[in-house]
């Protein structure tokens, strides 16, 4: 690859595709002109609330006004905390209407990690959703407001909000991501990303305003692509319960009894869900128009082409991006699900976006690295500028302009103007569609009592089906180690994708010529323990 000191100089021969020109609406303008024009059209309902575009528009008034009460200005930042729900929706547009930036903090992960994100975020003020939170917030929290009640009378037009103006460079959204030294690193958005990926979304889909479930957790930027594409094209977002993520069952039943006609999935739900499809007599109850998959490389399984069967009017998208870099490229399957790949594609870039494919070395002729440059990419990580300087590279400039671009780690291959997955340049990895670098589990193996080295890596137990597997070596007798008791250590540090299902204590580990600890050798050993029953679960 290309030195990571000094600019890459992008030749016109190296393969750089390019989505075209854009100039994206900034996000408040598109919301302020939906709310105008569709004000008594249900915009959020979760179990609790049913919210026309007005009373949207009035609840987020009201508590950005709280904010600015409580000191907040443009560039400041508010976290967020709670359940997905119409409140969460609320707030973070409150945030963002006056220029400050959200922090999700996702209630379900460890105290330890919302204390360090708060922290590390510089928020000024807490927002708590449902009840107060369980961590050291170091700053003042608020409850959000609740929603206003309906006016008794009929008001016309659109209902008025102050807000800053709009800038390119201002962030959106603060969002953190797996972190290799046992910290999560956080990321800046910015409007010219947001707003882009916004309105794409918008006019992508099948339709506008397509009645949307809200599947994805705060902390997932996923989260935001599910709230602004919906909000923005005038459709209604459903707050999907939360046991449902885990009842691909009750989920069928829901989004037929939602009457939802767009989905946002990880692969593994969506193979859950197809899964659970295939044993019902009858799909004619979905009204599923648009299935869009994230997170990780799509399997075209029989289970899956059978479900997309049974529903012909439905499409499936592929979307593909990163934290770092907010909706880069994406591929729609067409024709009959027989034909479909079994390994489709990722796609061809979004407007705004260049797409440049670093080589990785004559031995993989067409195989390279993917840089981002253009509209997609974040401002970069938060307090972190040796790895600003690593990842975010600059460029002499492109054919298009840029002179800067994300490096993923992501290897691909271009065909006829299409870009292919290949793997991973690193040892990050996806589970349960989010991504995890299973080098913050081995720092957090290693703070464990005894432990002298700790792998943690990732399985194939099944098609489609992905785990962590970890090992290590101690430093005394295997009997004095508790394998249970160092998985719940590790559930109070990381969010639940990112434990492992069972820790195996080796007498050593194997070693590549160089010396390293040899992760591939150390997943087959793990796998073959798995498929011999050897392994040894923590829990």
């Amino acid at each position: 690859m290309a030195s990571r000191s000094k600019a890459l100089t992008v030749p016109r021969a190296l393969p750089s595709l390019w989505g075209g020109p854009t100039d994206p609406p900034c996000l408040l303008d598109a919301l302020a002109m939906t709310a105008a024009t569709r004000s008594d059209d249900i915009a959020v309902c979760d179990e609790d609330h049913e919210l026309t575009y007005r009373d949207l528009t009035l609840w987020t008034s009201s508590i950005a006004a709280v904010l600015v009460d409580h000191g907040i200005r443009p560039g400041d930042r508010v976290a967020i905390t709670g359940s997905r729900s119409a409140a969460i929706v609320a707030a973070m547009l409150a945030t963002v209407y006056i220029g400050a930036t959200y922090v999700p903090l996702d209630a379900d992960y460890p105290v330890k990690r919302l204390e360090y994100m708060n922290a590390d975020s510089g928020a000024k003020i807490l927002l708590c959703a449902d009840q107060e939170p369980v961590f050291a917030t170091g700053v003042q929290s608020l409850r959000i407001p609740s929603a206003p009640g309906r006016p008794t009378t009929r008001t016309s037009g659109d209902v008025a909000m102050p807000r800053h103006s709009c800038r390119a460079d201002l962030p959106v959204y603060i969002i953190y991501t797996s972190g290799s030294t046992g910290l999560p690193k956080g990321v800046a958005l910015p409007h010219r990303s947001i707003d882009n990926m916004a309105e794409w979304q918008r006019s992508h889909s099948v339709r506008p305003d397509l009645r949307t479930a809200q599947f994805t957790p705060l902390n997932f930027d996923v989260w935001f692509q599910e709230v602004l594409g919906t909000l923005c094209g005038g459709g209604t977002l459903v707050i999907m319960p939360e046991p449902l993520r885990r009842d691909a069952i009750a989920l069928l039943d829901w989004l037929a009894d939602n009457r939802i006609e767009r989905l946002f999935l990880p692969y593994v739900a969506l193979n859950m869900l197809t899964t659970a499809a295939a044993a019902a007599d009858s799909l004619d109850g979905l009204a599923l128009q648009e299935v869009n998959l994230g997170g990780e490389q799509l399997v075209c399984t029989p289970v899956l082409r059978n479900f997309f069967r049974r529903l012909p009017g439905c499409r499936l998208n592929i979307h593909y991006g990163q934290s770092e870099s907010a909706m880069v490229t994406a591929h729609t399957l067409t024709g009959p699900p027989e034909d479909w790949p079994t390994l489709p594609p990722i796609g061809s870039p979004l407007p705004g976006c260049e797409a440049i494919v670093d080589p990785v070395g004559h031995d993989e002729p067409g195989v390279g690295e993917l840089l981002v440059a253009g509209l997609p990419l974040s401002t970069g990580y938060l307090n972190q500028p040796g790895l600003n300087a690593a990842r975010y590279i600059p460029l002499d400039l492109t054919r298009h302009g840029h002179n800067r671009a994300f490096r993923t780690g992501d290897l691909v291959r271009v065909e006829d103007d299409v870009i292919h997955y290949v793997g991973r340049a690193d040892n990050e990895v996806k589970i349960r569609g989010v991504r995890v670098n299973p080098l913050e589990v081995d720092a957090c193996l290693l703070e464990q009592p005894g432990v002298t080295e700790a792998v943690c890596v990732p399985i194939q137990i099944a098609e489609g089906s992905r785990q962590l597997r970890a090992a290590v070596t101690l430093d005394g007798e295997e009997g004095a180690f508790d394998a249970g008791r160092a998985l719940a250590a590790l559930t109070e540090l990381l969010p639940g994708p990112s434990v492992p299902v069972s820790i195996t204590v080796l007498p050593e580990l194997p070693r590549t010529p160089s010396g390293k600890a040899d992760r591939k050798a150390v997943a087959q050993a793990l796998a073959d323990m798995h498929l011999q029953g050897h392994g040894r679960p923590g829990r």
